[in-house]
């Protein structure tokens, strides 16, 4: 059994001792369970468990300010009597290679007011991405880059 099925199985427990399976009491049973195997860690193999987690939370949290910030963006351009939207299509040469990396990446973009991945090319290494305000195509492709592409290659990693 792999250590994040027992962090899982930690957090049901906890929320089975607790007699709520809200997604707070359960949020907080993972936690305890990660404070816990990470303390017997020297028990499991090496699997690079304890440093995916809090990549992946930290990609969430990235995730998430980005999201705010498009919102806020996109909401301000809609509502004002002078649009400021500068529309067009940027290619964005991605650093992930994996299926599963390319997926995310292409995910987090489209789920991002203001951005829509439109194709990936044949050779899966450039993003084809739609963006309602694309002032400078190359430091849109930064931003992809650094704020996105980044933290999902350290994450999936």
């Amino acid at each position: 059994m792999n250590i994040f099925a027992i962090n899982l199985l930690l957090a049901f427990a906890w929320g089975a001792l607790a007699a709520d399976y809200s997604i707070t009491s359960l949020a907080i049973g993972f936690v305890l369970g990660f404070v816990a195997l990470w303390v017997v860690r020297g028990l499991f193999p090496d699997d690079g468990y304890f440093l995916r987690v809090p990549r992946l939370v930290r990609l969430g949290l990235i995730f998430l300010r980005e999201l705010v910030l498009s919102s806020l963006r996109v909401a301000r351009d809609v509502l004002s009597f002078r649009p400021n939207a500068r529309p067009g299509i940027v290619a964005v040469p991605l650093r992930a290679r994996s299926e599963t990396e390319v997926l995310v990446v292409s995910s987090l973009v489209t789920l991002t007011p203001g951005t829509l991945s439109l194709d990936l090319s044949p050779d899966g290494e450039t993003l084809y991405v739609h963006a309602m305000f694309l002032d400078e195509p190359q430091a849109m492709r930064d931003e992809i880059r650094d704020t996105l592409e980044t933290p999902v290659l350290e994450a999936l990693s």
